[in-house]
C-alpha cells in the first residue's frame, strides 16, 4: 500500500493582482490588437484574485532572451523547489537520509544537469538515491509524478518517494508575441512549487496519510495540437486549444468511469475531486461532465483564485489544500488532471 505522508508548498515573493495584469495587459497589447477591450474580460472572469512570480512586474516591460529565461528558470526552479522539499520533509518528520527515490517534473524550463541534481546537493539527499525527472507533460505532470511514485512504492513497498513540482510559466512570457493567444496565457499562469512524500507499508512510519489506490492513464488520438509549446529562437510560446472545455464535457466522463469500473466502482462511489483547474470554463465543464454540485469543486475554485494556474504544480497545491483542511476517514477521492498529449492522468485516493 502506497501513502501520501506529507506534502509542501513555495511561492516566489512578487504577489500581483490581476487588476494589475489587466492594467499591464491593455497597455502592452492594445497598440496591437483591435478592440483590445473585447478581450479584456478574461482578466475579470478567470477566477483569478492574484498570482505569483520570481520575477516583479516591471521585468515583463521589455524583452528577454531565452538564454536569460533559462538562467533565471534553472536558479528560481532550484530555490522554489529546495523550499517545497525541505518543509514536505519536516512536515513528515523524514530526514532527507531517509529518501530512497526523488521524482522531478516542469516544463517551463531546461537544465542538465537535472533540477532534481542540483536537489540532491542542497537536501543532502542519498548518493545512491534513485533520480527520475520528467519533462514536456504540462499541467497533467503533477498527477503523473504522484502515479511514478505510487508505481514505484508497489514495487519497492519499503521506500519513501520524493516527488518535487516547479513550473515558473511568468518566465515564459514572450514579448514580441502580440497574438491573442498570449494575451488570455497571460491573465491565467504563473509560478509555484510543491512537493509530496509518498511511502509503502514497510517504511517504519505511523499508518496514516491518503491511500494511493490506483492510477489512469488515457492519451486520445490525432490531439497533439491541442496543448503545448511551440519552440521559437527567443523561448517557448504557449499552444492551448480554445477546445479544452468541450473535450472535457465530451470526454472526461466516460474516461473517469471507465477507470473506475475498473476497480468495481461508479461515480456516487467518489466523495473528494482534486481537479486541475484550466480555467473557469474547465472547472464548468467537469461540473456538467460529472454533474457535481458547487460544493464539489469549491476547493478548486480556491486554488486557482489564490494563485492562477501553475501548470503541474495546481493539482498538487489542491492535495495539499485537501489534506490541511480536513476530510472524511475511509471515503474516495479523485484526482486528476489534463496535459499535452492531449493526456489525462487520474490517480484513485482512500481518505
Amino acid at each position: 500500500m502506497a501513502r501520501i505522508i506529507s506534502t509542501g508548498t513555495a511561492l516566489p515573493p512578487h504577489k500581483v493582482p490581476q487588476s494589475i495584469a489587466r492594467d499591464f495587459a491593455r497597455a502592452h497589447f492594445g497598440p496591437h490588437i483591435n478592440d483590445i477591450d473585447k478581450y479584456l474580460p478574461v482578466y475579470d472572469h478567470s477566477g483569478i484574485d492574484h498570482r505569483y512570480f520570481c520575477m516583479p512586474p516591471q521585468w515583463y516591460l521589455s524583452p528577454t532572451g531565452f538564454a536569460e529565461k533559462n538562467r533565471l528558470y534553472i536558479e528560481w526552479a532550484t530555490r522554489l523547489g529546495h523550499e517545497a522539499a525541505e518543509r514536505c520533509l519536516q512536515n513528515a518528520g523524514v530526514a532527507p537520509g531517509e529518501v530512497d527515490h526523488i521524482i522531478f517534473v516542469s516544463t517551463t524550463g531546461m537544465a542538465t544537469p537535472s533540477i532534481d541534481a542540483r536537489l540532491v546537493n542542497l537536501l543532502r539527499l542519498p548518493a545512491d538515491i534513485r533520480r527520475t525527472p520528467i519533462w514536456g507533460l504540462g499541467c497533467v505532470g503533477g498527477a503523473a509524478g504522484l502515479i511514478a511514485a505510487h508505481d514505484y512504492i508497489k514495487a519497492y513497498p519499503e521506500a519513501k518517494v520524493l516527488l518535487v513540482a516547479v513550473e515558473l510559466c511568468g518566465l515564459t512570457f514572450l514579448f514580441d508575441d502580440l497574438s491573442v493567444s498570449n494575451l488570455v496565457a497571460t491573465a491565467l499562469f504563473a509560478d509555484g512549487a510543491a512537493a509530496v512524500l509518498v511511502a509503502g507499508d514497510g517504511d517504519g512510519l505511523p499508518k496514516s496519510g491518503l491511500e494511493t489506490i490506483a492510477g489512469h492513464s488515457r492519451t486520445w488520438p490525432d490531439s497533439l495540437d491541442v496543448m503545448g509549446w511551440n519552440f521559437l529562437e527567443n523561448g517557448l510560446q504557449v499552444v492551448f486549444s480554445k477546445s479544452i472545455p468541450a473535450i472535457v464535457k465530451r470526454h472526461a466522463r466516460e474516461n473517469i468511469t471507465e477507470f473506475l469500473a475498473r476497480h468495481d466502482l461508479g461515480l456516487e462511489a467518489l466523495e473528494y475531486y482534486l481537479i486541475h483547474p484550466g480555467g473557469p470554463r474547465v472547472i464548468e465543464a467537469y461540473q456538467r461532465a460529472l454533474e457535481l454540485p458547487p460544493d464539489k469543486t469549491r476547493l478548486i475554485e480556491q486554488v486557482l483564485r489564490d494563485h492562477g494556474n501553475m501548470s503541474s504544480v495546481t493539482v498538487l497545491f489542491i492535495l495539499d489544500e485537501f489534506r490541511r483542511n480536513g476530510y472524511d476517514r475511509g471515503k474516495l477521492a479523485l484526482l486528476t488532471a489534463l496535459g499535452p498529449g492531449f493526456t489525462s492522468q487520474s490517480l484513485l485516493l482512500r481518505t
